[in-house]
């Protein structure tokens, strides 16, 4: 009797469990040869584009929710400034309201010579302190008439305007930026209805 080859009693027998139910953990077994499926690792990446998507959507929520805060915040800058501007103008029209009787003096003393000495000095000051708070003086004569800057006081009509006109203050205006502390009381000149006719009834006698 032969002896077994050494190889043989070295490898001894070799058992392949095929069972589907790894007894064990009790689940079902790939069969053997074939690569296990990618469903987790897809699963995963499923996992991972949707939750990337939902970021994606959150941060632009919260982009939009930044954008729309800082839209109220200027817009609301933007109020408190021109609240301010407008509180400072009403302020300011309060009190250059109270001087204008006392301007309105020293431009009379002016017009007939009489703003001389220490007056002048003190009418000169008082013109130069209200002018850097944004007092304007208005009104001159041949300029267009405009009711919302002008009240006509005396009207009349003339050959030598082509609109309504200023042809004399009475007293000038003042205004602060575009609110008028005063309007400008004029005479106002408007063109002669019967110049233009007398011209046109001569010339038809001509003929």
């Amino acid at each position: 009797m032969t002896s077994p080859d050494k190889g043989e009693e070295k490898e001894g027998p070799v058992i392949r469990d095929r069972r589907r139910i790894d007894p064990e953990t009790g689940k079902l077994r790939e069969p053997a040869g074939e690569p296990a499926p990618q469903a987790t690792a897809d699963g995963d990446a499923g996992a991972s584009d949707e939750e990337v998507s939902s970021l994606k959507t959150q941060l632009n929520e919260r982009l939009a929710d930044l954008q729309r805060l800082k839209a109220e915040y200027d817009n609301y800058r933007k109020r408190v400034e021109r609240d301010r501007v407008a509180v400072r103008e009403q302020a300011l029209g309060q009190v250059l309201s109270e001087l204008l009787p006392v301007l309105d003096d020293i431009g009379r003393a002016r017009d007939h010579d009489e703003l001389t000495g220490g007056f002048k000095s003190v009418a000169e000051s008082l013109e130069a302190v209200t002018g850097k708070l944004g007092l304007e003086r208005f009104g001159e004569k041949s300029e267009p008439f405009d009711p919302t800057v002008h009240e006509a006081l005396m009207h009349s009509y003339s050959a030598d305007v082509a609109e309504t006109s200023v042809v004399d203050v009475l007293q000038p205006g003042y205004r602060i930026g575009e609110r008028v502390l005063r309007p400008a009381r004029v005479a106002v000149a408007e063109p002669d209805p019967n110049a233009g006719g007398d011209d046109e009834s001569g010339d038809d006698g001509d003929e």
